[in-house]
């Protein structure tokens, strides 16, 4: 410690998730964790900004939310009954709804008044535990609102507290007047190396590309010339597949060497196989399949078969949810999986599937400080209370700083 930056926090705990363990962060990072009494001798000379006492708490690592569409203007508040009266997805869309109804509210709005809604949005995820959120284009279909989009995500990357894992995700649906051929081209000779000249440049930071594989949007071929054009210039493939309808989308994936592919509501058992072969992670969205009253994904086969099952909100104007807490209890509630299975896949598989588990999803020597304290002697609470989170999120660190701290948790108990 001599001569270095203080440490900025020490998090003591006595929670049966890290028994009387502490956790000491610095610059930004874990230095280290283990039991309390050889944590306070090896640091018994340091100065430290701040030292949380966690009695009675449990230390979670950072949530990581693998698949959000939060850049976007005008809510789909209406669709909501149209879904209850029984319109599908696809009604919707082939109405002019869905989709294009967000597209054409998008392109019109001012790129500030995108930043400030999308901010308030990260900020609301921030608050119910995540840290790492990915965070999609794919409500411009022209590349002019796409470059919008991504340069609202790049502010907010260099703005915020909170991790961001950026994809451009402009084959989110085939613009009027075109049709899925000459999307596909639009894309490939325009849109993407634009992406590559920003990149290079320095101005726009993009990590992922995501196509929307569906029958009526982009079918296999398609996806397959747009994905791979982006992994040609660098971009981890992390797609929509296999939602509505089999594609054969997980088998292209593990194919092409996807990172993760989303949805998966219809995928085939050939596919789970590929998948698990190949480490490519699914990102289930069980807020997706709830609203939409779909099939929930079959994540006890593919937990069975060995492939890395992370998950995500789907936060967006048809999935308005921001709470990954929320998105754990369903997936034990209407996915079986267990309460770790559910912790696990919102943590470390999810930091998989965005390639950011050496960095994040776990309390380790090394990663980035980002940790989640409950008010809670048990961390199966914050599944447990389906929207409890309000009450018993306590703080949320990112780099080993407090970007949230709720004071109610000191004056009210979380039960």
């Amino acid at each position: 410690m001599a001569g270095g930056n203080p440490s900025t926090l020490d998090f003591s705990t006595g929670s049966r998730f890290l028994c009387s363990l502490s956790v000491v962060c610095r610059d930004g990072c874990i230095k280290a964790v283990g039991q309390a009494d050889v944590i306070r001798s090896q640091f018994s000379g340091a100065t430290f900004e701040r030292i949380i006492d966690c009695s009675g708490k449990c230390v979670l690592p950072g949530l990581v939310d693998a698949h959000t569409h939060p850049v976007w203007a005008g809510d789909r508040v209406h669709e909501f009954a149209m879904k209850l009266a029984g319109a599908s997805y696809m009604e919707i869309h082939q109405a002019g709804g869905g989709i294009h109804f967000t597209v054409e509210h998008t392109r019109n709005a001012k790129e500030e008044e995108l930043f400030n809604t999308f901010k308030h949005r990260l900020e609301r995820m921030r608050r119910a535990g995540s840290t790492l959120v990915e965070c999609k284009s794919g409500y411009g279909l022209n590349l002019e609102t796409e470059l919008k989009m991504l340069r609202v995500i790049e502010r907010a990357k260099q703005s915020m507290d909170i991790g961001i894992s950026s994809t451009y995700c402009g084959a989110h649906s085939v613009p009027k007047g075109k049709t899925a051929t000459e999307a596909t081209d639009d894309i490939i000779n325009n849109h993407l190396p634009k992406l590559k000249e920003l990149k290079l440049s320095g101005e726009i930071h993009v990590n992922n590309i995501d196509v929307f594989c569906e029958k009526g949007v982009f079918d296999l071929e398609s996806t397959r010339r747009i994905l791979q054009a982006g992994k040609d210039i660098g971009l981890q493939i992390n797609f929509h597949g296999d939602e509505l309808h089999p594609m054969k989308s997980a088998e292209l994936g593990a194919e092409l060497g996807a990172r993760a592919i989303s949805h998966l509501e219809e995928v085939s058992d050939e596919g789970i196989t590929a998948m698990a072969r190949a480490k490519c992670a699914a990102v289930l969205l069980p807020t997706t399949a709830y609203m939409l009253r779909l099939k929930q994904p079959q994540a006890r086969k593919m937990l069975e078969e060995g492939v890395i099952v992370a998950l995500g909100s789907d936060f967006n104007p048809n999935a308005y949810c921001f709470s990954m807490p929320m998105v754990m209890h369903l997936a034990c509630v209407n996915m079986k999986m267990s309460m770790n299975e559910a912790l696990a896949a919102a943590t470390i598989n999810a930091a998989y599937a965005l390639g950011k588990s050496d960095t994040h999803g776990s309390i380790e020597t090394g990663k980035q400080g980002d940790l989640v304290i409950i008010n809670s002697s048990r961390w199966e609470h914050l599944i447990y209370q389906f929207g409890g989170h309000e009450a018993l999120i306590n703080y949320v660190i990112v780099k080993g700083k407090v970007v949230y701290e709720n004071e109610k948790c000191e004056t009210m108990s979380s039960y």
